[in-house]
């Protein structure tokens, strides 16, 4: 049966597609892009990801469905031998390329991954849409695409500006890998997904994604922070995100191209989600000061430059990077995926308590379990 290539499915967004695919769509297979050594180290990978969305017996089951393609995105022709690419543009009838690298500072990693990488991918589709004809192309982007940006509400089809300055040079590879898709496959249906900040899960408190879960524990536990109260802050929860991809990417014919999966105009603001967070411990959380901001960003310069790295310094590096898009006071309209969904994001004001208890009980760990031997054997045996 033909399948759908993914690559990215190790990761934390990736994780949430594979696991609503796999929900969805009772029966093709998906064929994930793994860096790997062995089958065996592909499988571990696979685990340490999905664990957060499945027990063992059902991590079992899936794998069932699962044909794992080793290879590498940084790699010419994605390291494919060509038997195993042959294969693929054979079997393939859809593509949802994930995989990025989030280093905000780095432009190297950010070049390499997210250009260079996408068009690997991007000429493997081409190979495969013109030999059989491809489905769909699914690209996962951001809204940070749209730039830098100061109170404002920003419609999908206005977010790229090619004349506006980007925060950083994962926004930057990002907006130009939408383009690479969009001219490299015309004659192509393609998706363009733009998830906002993706913070913590709806459903329960655990999360394996960290960095913007520590800042906001950080500003919750401060006593005062150096900016408004009102400024909105546009996060979405990943089992929305997650559902909204692996949907709409099945969709014989999705009613848009880009997608902004985000909370939107319902977006809280810093006090609101601040509070919320607190409220069970009896505080109100920080004050708000806005003349605290020129020391506050001295301090943190100050912080970042000093050594050795300790835990001060690590936040003080991310805060660094994140502030301008938690300062912005910008958000993106949400609603045509709501109308693809019939659902709105759930609020994270409604469940962003129960991640702060369990970021400061976990000290912002996920208790990983790993993958028993015999069960990785009886995986490697029963997975194509």
């Amino acid at each position: 049966m033909d399948s759908i290539f993914v690559t990215g499915a190790t990761g934390y967004l990736g994780g949430y597609t594979c696991a609503r695919l796999l929900e969805l769509e009772r029966d093709r297979p998906l064929r994930l892009l793994v860096r790997c050594d062995s089958r065996e180290q592909a499988v571990r990978k696979l685990w340490k990801s999905w664990q957060l969305h499945m027990d063992l017996p059902t991590f079992s089951q899936a794998m069932r469905r699962v044909r794992i393609v080793p290879g590498d995105l940084h790699a010419p022709g994605l390291g494919l031998p060509e038997p195993t690419r042959a294969e693929l543009v054979g079997a393939t009838e859809s593509i949802l390329h994930i995989a990025a690298s989030l280093n905000r500072k780095s432009e190297h990693a950010c070049l390499n991954t997210n250009l260079r990488g996408t068009l690997s991918v991007l000429t493997l589709a081409r190979e495969i849409h013109e030999a059989r004809g491809l489905r769909r192309f699914s690209f996962v982007s951001t809204v940070a695409v749209a730039g830098q940006r100061e109170r404002e509400i920003v419609p999908e089809d206005q977010s790229i500006q090619w004349d506006r300055r980007q925060y950083d040079p994962y926004a930057r590879t990002k907006a130009f890998s939408e383009l690479m898709v969009e001219e490299l496959l015309p004659d192509v249906p393609i998706t363009l997904f733009r998830p906002s900040t993706v913070l913590g899960d709806s459903r329960h408190p655990r999360t394996t994604q960290w960095d913007m879960v520590r800042a906001f524990v950080f500003f919750a536990d401060l006593p005062a922070l150096p900016w408004g109260p009102s400024i909105r802050q546009d996060i979405v929860n990943a089992d929305y995100v997650g559902d909204a991809i692996a949907t709409i990417h099945l969709k014989d014919r999705p009613q848009f191209t880009r997608y902004h999966l985000s909370a939107g105009t319902q977006s809280a603001t810093t006090q609101q989600i601040l509070r919320a967070m607190v409220e069970h411990t009896g505080q109100r959380g920080p004050r708000f000061a806005s003349r605290l901001q020129t020391p506050f960003d001295q301090t943190l310069r100050a912080l970042d430059a000093s050594l050795p790295k300790g835990a001060p310094q690590r936040i003080a590096g991310m805060l660094k990077v994140f502030l301008p898009y938690v300062t912005n006071d910008t958000v993106f309209d949400n609603g045509r995926v709501i109308s693809e969904l019939g659902r709105a994001p759930v609020p994270f004001t409604t469940y962003c308590a129960d991640l702060y208890r369990y970021a400061k009980a976990q000290d912002f760990r996920f208790p990983y379990q790993d993958l028993p031997e015999g069960a990785v054997a009886e995986i490697l045996r029963e997975t194509p």
